[in-house]
């Protein structure tokens, strides 16, 4: 796992490469704990968001095995009415979970600087 710094900065890229960037957490997996976070709206609680869409890929994870798929998974994209929410998995037990504006951005952009950047959290 990258540095604490390194996880910073790699927050502080996507922030900055993302237009309408609102937050981002990169997330344990089994237990939903942020292990760090970057935001730009106070009132968008990361540790409910990271809580949940863990419980959100896990449930992913189960369906796949249900279905004996042999494959990984990569990413999740959910598109909301006013949000883009992008959940990266980085390793077998770390995913970042990202939130921007829609109107600002598009899931093109997004997912293209998370990948960019996810590689120096891991």
């Amino acid at each position: 796992m990258a540095s604490e710094k390194e996880i910073a900065d790699a927050f502080d890229h996507i922030a900055a490469d993302i237009p309408g960037f609102i937050a981002a957490s990169l997330v344990d997996m089994d237990s939903g704990m942020t292990l760090a976070v970057r935001s730009n709206r106070p009132d968008f609680d990361l540790g409910v968001a990271s809580a949940y869409n863990s419980e959100l890929v896990k449930q992913k994870l189960k369906i796949m095995k249900a279905l004996s798929l042999k494959t990984t998974l990569d990413d999740i994209i959910l598109t909301l009415g006013d949000q883009i929410h992008f959940i990266k998995i980085v390793s077998p037990t770390v995913f970042i979970y990202l939130a921007a504006d829609r109107s600002a951005t598009n899931i093109a952009i997004v997912r293209t600087v998370v990948l960019k950047h996810s590689k120096t959290v891991t």
